[in-house]
């Protein structure tokens, strides 16, 4: 089957079996491996990406039901060279040991915090609750997103990245 996916800002046409799912579409066609094989059931949110702005675990997803989306990888959220406000979060805060959920983890707080921009403790802990990690006992995952939080919000860095931010949370391209 022949699909039509823009991955990152860039668009891919591809053939593809009908059973394959996004993860894999994404890993072994296009070389995005920042989006990490977890589980395969959905359970863990390693694999997790945007599609069509919006957290997905593409171990769920087929490959076919993202024709004509748009998908972002934790590749395509840099800009001009620069990390995103949550990637460079979770590195300022050591959110991470072995780096296994990360990706999937920065993924899913972006989505987070296009909900909620302030979330206190208890909404990081109950917005992540589908991704896991097991090795930080979250401690610094939620302190990472909370610090992105307030690096994005109103009066918090240069405004034109600001806006720039708020253009492309969640979406593969300009």
């Amino acid at each position: 089957m022949r699909i039509t996916v823009t991955v990152d800002g860039t668009k891919y046409t591809d053939e593809v079996e009908p059973r394959t799912l996004l993860v894999h579409h994404l890993r072994e066609r296009l070389g995005k491996v920042g989006t990490v094989v977890g589980c395969d059931t959905s359970n863990c949110g390693a694999c997790t990406v945007h599609l069509d702005g919006h957290s997905v675990k593409s171990c769920s997803v087929l490959a076919v039901q993202a024709d004509g989306c748009e998908v972002t990888t934790v590749e395509g959220l840099a800009r001009d060279g620069k990390l995103h406000p949550v990637q460079q979060a979770f590195h300022d805060n050591h959110a991470l040991q072995c780096g296994f959920c990360t990706p999937g983890m920065i993924m899913q707080s972006i989505d987070l915090l296009a909900d909620n921009p302030d979330p206190d403790e208890q909404a990081v802990r109950e917005g992540l609750e589908g991704n896991l990690c097991r090795c930080t006992g979250y401690q610094n995952i939620v302190r990472a997103v909370r610090d992105a939080a307030q690096q994005m919000s109103p009066g918090a860095g240069p405004e034109a990245e600001r806006i720039a931010e708020n253009k492309h949370v969640g979406v593969g391209g300009d």
